[in-house]
């Protein structure tokens, strides 16, 4: 882990796609930019397949939401919370029609007994070829 005051680059979250941090802590609480569904020190994307273009031919909804919910532990952790401390989770679905009721039944599963506050919100698209991104607060 290499933090700069506040800022935290982890070696067990995926890889940022961009100019961020994996989460900032301010005061008590820890803020986690977007999480996807993608491994630590891998490319490919779980539950993904891509044609030739890097498009989305096929998806597993049900691998990408446990790989992001695993890598949501696995920064929080990191950082010094704890998946217990997470009181807010903002949920980006790029296809809500089809995904819902998938990604809320194993949504129960991970976060059924901390209850945190919850916004699910479809979007056009996502910076990678990935149907679902988390964006959680937890103190610390």
């Amino acid at each position: 882990m290499m933090m700069n005051d506040s800022i935290f680059r982890l070696k067990n979250a995926p890889e940022p796609v961009g100019a961020y941090p994996h989460a900032r802590k301010v005061g008590n609480l820890l803020f986690l930019s977007g999480v996807g569904p993608r491994k630590p020190g891998q490319v490919d994307i779980p539950g993904v397949t891509l044609n030739e273009n890097g498009e989305i031919v096929d998806y597993d909804i049900e691998a990408q939401c446990r790989s992001v919910f695993d890598n949501v532990r696995n920064i929080v952790e990191e950082a010094g919370s704890s998946w217990n401390q997470l009181f807010d989770v903002t949920v980006f679905l790029t296809n809500m029609k089809d995904d819902f009721q998938t990604y809320n039944r194993i949504y129960a599963e991970y976060f059924g007994d901390i209850q945190p506050a919850r916004t699910t919100v479809e979007v056009n698209s996502l910076p990678t070829p990935i149907a679902i991104e988390l964006k959680c607060i937890a103190t610390i």
